[in-house]
């Protein structure tokens, strides 16, 4: 898990819409601490501030400390709201850190030992089923990301969560099935090319076939013409001999 970073809040006086609002326009985020049974705290951030850990991977697997007025609260992202437009973030919500508690959190998923794939070596392509596992952590214990090798894998292997070596607490949220994280699908040019080849074989099978039927027709024009011509010599000489007679 990664250090603790820091966030600095003022609390909010103003709660709902309108106060909402002002503080946006103010470049300032509205944000929510919950649980630990205890009452909702609420509070405003930094616009910039927020935003440039957002940007950061593994955002919502992070701890952060909140301090307000001075007190530090220790808290985890749980959820931000995205401006339909600009896709900035309009609200953020946390949840209270309480000690020996587990989260359902999604990692992000890493694939290391590319250069040493056989697959991806002979043109396969890594295709990435699920670039997030849903897993249950103990809060000290949440990993930036779960590494997954690719050493030796070969086009059409698969990489199950079963295979994947997680963290010691840490769980798959999904229990009834080892679903698939990514597969070393076979390269689609390859696909492309042999179906080019079978276009242009089709074509000139085509072009074949036309030119054969043209020799044919030309053939028997040929012969008719010459049946014609011998029918013509025939009936002229019945006619001579029918003058001489």
């Amino acid at each position: 898990m990664s250090d603790t970073q820091t966030l600095n809040g003022l609390p909010r006086e103003r709660v709902g819409k309108g106060g909402a609002r002002a503080l946006r326009r103010d470049g300032r985020i509205p944000a929510v601490v919950y649980g630990g049974n205890e009452t909702p705290l609420h509070l405003s951030l930094n616009s910039r501030e927020l935003i440039r850990e957002y940007q950061q991977p593994g955002f919502f697997a992070h701890l952060y400390d909140l301090t307000i007025n001075g007190d530090s609260h220790r808290v985890l992202p749980r959820d931000v709201q995205i401006h339909p437009v600009t896709d900035a973030p309009i609200h953020v919500d946390f949840l209270r850190y309480v000690k020996g508690a587990t989260l359902a959190v999604n990692v992000a998923v890493r694939f290391d030992d590319q250069d040493e794939c056989e697959g991806l070596k002979q043109g396969g392509v890594l295709n990435v089923v699920r670039r997030e596992v849903e897993l249950l952590c103990p809060v000290d214990a949440i990993p930036d990301a779960i590494a997954i090798s690719l050493a030796g894998l070969e086009i059409g292997d698969s990489v199950h969560i079963g295979q994947v070596q997680l963290p010691p607490g840490v769980t798959p949220t999904i229990t009834d099935r080892d679903f698939t994280v990514a597969t070393i699908a076979a390269p689609t040019i390859h696909v492309e090319e042999v179906a080019e080849e079978a276009a242009e074989d089709a074509e000139l099978a085509e072009g074949e076939e036309a030119a054969a039927e043209a020799a044919a027709e030309g053939a028997e024009g040929a012969e008719g013409g010459e049946g014609g011509e011998a029918e013509a010599g025939k009936e002229k000489e019945k006619g001579k001999k029918k003058d001489e007679s």
